[in-house]
């Protein structure tokens, strides 16, 4: 770690805690040369492979700015948005992975925006699945509903049934 001060390239580690949570590390060095104590911040980088193979740096606001546009004309406030990205990141991060396909990180957000607003989840999972007709909607709304296709109104499957 280079010094800020004198640019010199050898310093020690005075202290270091977690930060965040355990995302990050806060490090307290002094410079062997200058004297000079300064802090620095270590995260670990979470890298999304995305489909066309290039990798981008994980990012919340990313995440906030495509659930806001599900969100759009519903109820719900930019602090759940904020939340809702925490957690995405939480679950991400827990795979213990660098990198992670940008397929994950859609599925890490279904969750957490299925609790959050059912209407919005819909859209998401309407663009971020592809669905191409409106059967892909009826599942999506039965599942949502907790209504096993094979047990719906005039099956003769039910709960008892042989």
């Amino acid at each position: 770690m280079r010094c800020p001060f004198c640019r010199h390239s050898d310093c020690r580690v005075i202290d270091s805690r977690e930060v965040d949570d355990g995302q990050a590390t806060r490090r307290r060095r002094s410079c062997v040369a200058c004297g000079r104590r300064f802090t620095t911040v270590e995260e670990a980088v979470l890298a999304v492979l995305k489909r066309s193979g290039v990798t981008e740096p994980f990012s919340r606001e990313k995440v906030v700015r495509g659930v806001r546009r599900a969100c759009q004309g519903r109820p719900v406030d930019e602090d759940a948005l904020q939340q809702l990205a925490h957690r995405v990141e939480e679950t991400v991060r827990a795979g213990g992975t660098a990198e992670i396909p940008s397929h994950e990180v859609g599925l890490a957000i279904l969750g957490p925006l299925r609790e959050l607003d059912e209407v919005a989840y819909l859209r998401f999972a309407s663009v971020y699945r592809s669905f191409s007709s409106i059967e892909d909607f009826e599942k999506e709304i039965a599942d949502l509903r907790g209504v096993d296709e094979s047990q719906e109104p005039g099956s003769s499957a039910g709960p008892g049934s042989p």
